[in-house]
């Protein structure tokens, strides 16, 4: 299917020598025109192979031992022996064939992460007489990006640049001394930056971003085919950042834009050619509210012809242009599918040792993951009428975002929420510190005239949202947006009132008990990237900067979506894989990143395969006039 899509999208017309894998769908190559079906597995359904599950089975066994050993989370009066298990005498007790099964899949998937397809990606583009043209800068997302600690005091002293995020010893201090832990991830609550004593900094280069915990790739396949290509440190960069800050303050505190503006500079300078911009999932977001910094006199001071001088392309991977739905329940209730669909051991031992009222409070405490939260409101996700993205003969409107049981105690509302009461309801319940925070940086409204549209280039609350702001007026910048389809995505929710007797200053919590339909643990699914919802990804590219007050300048926007086609038995899925995360390891988009680099994206052909248009037609945001 790699081979079968590549040549499509890159215009070529010559015969595959092997068959294309089978879709999800129809078990027959996917087209230009076809629409791919997001693929729902049943709930009973296995969605592990036997050796995964067993796997898994053993590591759950062995965590728990761990954690009743060392910290007393969990009481196990039945089974008084497993705290003094190790992994010697617990392999002595285990079949020889199935501890065989057990190394064999741990060896497997080491080899795949360290031989599978290296640089082959790079190597064939370098083969057709590609080479490194433009410089490089990528701008990661969340998961990609590492923190360490650079404070001295005696707390902080133990971990003295050593990753408080994205490393082993993170997990070890989240296990082992988590009070410490929390106290260094979150930010303070008033100012939004570095509570007293603590200085938590993102790392720096192409480590900070290849691996989020050894063996877990996100950037490494990328970084590998573009060195095949040619590129080193002194043509690409990685501008990485504080995640967990408010975008103003990434300056206020780091300097974060001042920096990147002066890099690319200088990269434009040194290698006279512009430079080509790559982003992933928040970055999107975060290279967004930078064309609009960089040019305004509150900002960077560059004026409008910066981009144009300095950026070749925007290269859009994944972007949560709109948000993520999935940001309201983490922020609510601090809650997701992640750990709705946890079985009742793992959800008993989680609320022990990190409990939903704790996730909650820590998400909040981290305003830069508050930019994801929806935007558009009912205009994009949809009313109680129905949503955009409604599927035929769909018995409940995606629009009726938040639903809520009838004979539930006064704790819960006493009706269902579209997205914009949910925002209402948010702002409304939350503390006085975090609507501050996240209302002082960001806005989530649609802009319906050019006016509007031009006025906001000079309110830094909206230059996140490119519903209410414009791309910039760079003529001769091009926008590729590459992004995965046809995963189940969380678009919905079904919440309960807390569970009779427990401490808790939640109101509410995902209604896990039910699995109906398109619910699965109280979570209604839609489509997208498994992160993502398509809407998010896909409506910017598709429909909105075809509108003249979200792009006056006409800049080019060219759309390839990813249909998602995991390997079978491949933990990651493959290189056809369309996973947010696993997809920067996927082979097309790797071919075509190195494409725009090299100077070819004009060869690249649009690939959109989705809904998405006939869906970003229904939506309520309409040409002006």
């Amino acid at each position: 299917m790699a081979s079968t899509l590549r040549r499509r999208v890159l215009g070529a017309d010559t015969p595959s020598e092997s068959s294309p894998a089978p879709t999800p769908r129809d078990q027959s190559p996917v087209r230009p025109g076809d629409k791919v079906k997001v693929v729902r597995e049943k709930t009973r359904r296995k969605r592990k192979t036997t050796g995964i599950f067993l796997l898994g089975s053993l590591f759950g066994l062995i965590a728990a031992g761990f954690f009743a050993k060392n910290n007393d989370l969990i009481d196990f009066p039945d089974f008084p022996e497993i705290g003094e298990l190790s992994m010697d005498n617990l392999f002595e007790i285990l079949p020889a064939g199935f501890v065989r099964d057990i190394r064999d899949i741990v060896n497997g998937e080491r080899d795949y992460v360290e031989n599978h397809d290296a640089f082959s990606v790079g190597i064939k583009v370098r083969s057709e007489g590609l080479s490194a043209a433009h410089p490089m800068v990528m701008v990661p997302g969340v998961i990609s990006t590492g923190l360490e600690s650079w404070g001295t005091s005696n707390e902080s002293a133990p971990y003295f640049r050593k990753r408080l995020w994205g490393s082993w010893t993170m997990m070890r201090a989240l296990v082992m001394d988590k009070e410490v832990w929390k106290k260094h991830i979150m930010l303070d609550k008033k100012t939004g930056l570095d509570p007293p004593g603590i200085k938590l900094r993102a790392a720096q280069g192409f480590d900070a971003t290849d691996f989020f915990i050894t063996g877990y790739w996100i950037w490494s396949k990328i970084l590998e085919n573009l060195a095949s290509l040619g590129y080193d440190p002194t043509n690409s960069f990685t501008a990485a950042y504080d995640w967990r800050l408010a975008y103003p303050n990434l300056e206020k505190r780091d300097a974060y834009f001042s920096r990147l503006k002066a890099h690319i500079e200088i990269a434009v300078q040194l290698a006279n050619k512009k430079v080509v911009l790559t982003s992933h999932s928040m970055g999107s977001q975060v290279v967004f509210y930078f064309f609009h910094w960089v040019a305004s006199e509150q900002g960077g001071k560059g004026g409008d012809d910066w981009v144009e001088k300095h950026i070749e392309a925007w290269i859009n991977v994944s972007g949560c242009m709109l948000g993520a739905v999935k940001d309201v329940a983490a922020i609510l209730s601090g809650e997701m599918r992640d750990t709705a669909q946890l079985n009742a051991f793992a959800v008993y031992g989680l609320e022990k040792f990190l409990s939903k009222e704790e996730r909650a409070d820590m998400f909040r405490a981290m305003p830069g993951m508050s930019s994801m939260l929806p935007m558009g409101g009912n205009a994009i996700w949809g009313d109680m009428d129905g949503a955009p993205d409604d599927l035929p003969g769909q018995k409940v409107t995606y629009g009726s975002f938040l639903n809520f049981r009838s004979d539930q105690n006064w704790t819960i509302p006493d009706r269902n929420y579209t997205v914009d009461d949910a925002m209402n309801y948010l702002f409304h319940t939350t503390e006085d510190w975090y609507r501050d925070q996240v209302q002082g940086s960001y806005s989530q409204g649609v802009a319906k005239t050019t006016a509007e549209v031009e006025a906001n280039e000079k309110d830094p609350r909206k230059w996140i949202n490119p519903l209410e702001s414009r791309l910039p007026l760079a003529p001769s910048l091009k926008v590729y947006c590459f992004y995965g389809v046809g995963k189940p995505t969380e678009r919905g929710y079904y919440y309960r009132s807390p569970e009779a007797g427990t401490l808790t200053h939640l109101n509410m919590t995902i209604d896990t008990a039910l699995t109906h339909g398109e619910v699965d643990h109280g979570v209604v699914m839609g489509e997208g990237d498994g992160t993502v919802n398509l809407m998010s990804t896909g409506y910017m590219c598709n429909k909105g900067w075809k509108m003249k007050r979200y792009n006056p300048a006409n800049v080019k926007v060219t759309v390839v979506e990813m249909p998602h086609e995991p390997e079978r038995f491949n933990p990651r899925g493959g290189p056809n894989t369309a996973d947010h995360v696993d997809i920067l390891g996927r082979s097309n988009l790797n071919e075509l990143i190195l494409r725009i680099a090299a100077g070819k994206g004009d060869d690249i052909q649009e690939f959109v395969v989705s809904n998405i248009r006939e869906y970003a037609n229904k939506a309520k945001v309409y040409e002006e006039g």
